[in-house]
């Protein structure tokens, strides 16, 4: 299992919403909203399951960024 910067805080990645321009809030790792255990699941599992494909092959972290301006969702996957 690789690591992935932002979930360990060691790096900020900023987004600009496509819809506004205006500067995204990351919400945390993608997978951690399918459901109310799903932060306590193995990573690499619910890589399996997030429905994006080669996120694990790939060692990507797939983190959900969220428009404080208009409310536009946007999945950024982080590289580990």
């Amino acid at each position: 299992m690789e690591v992935c910067p932002v979930c360990n805080g060691l790096k900020k990645v900023d987004v600009n919403c496509e819809n506004c321009s205006n500067l995204m809030e990351e919400k945390g790792r993608y997978m951690d909203y399918f459901d109310d255990y799903s932060p306590y699941m193995p990573i690499d599992q619910m890589k399996l399951e997030d429905g994006i494909p080669d996120d694990l092959k790939n060692r990507q972290c797939p983190h959900l960024y969220r428009c404080p301006a208009c409310g536009t969702d946007s999945i950024i996957l982080i590289g580990e």
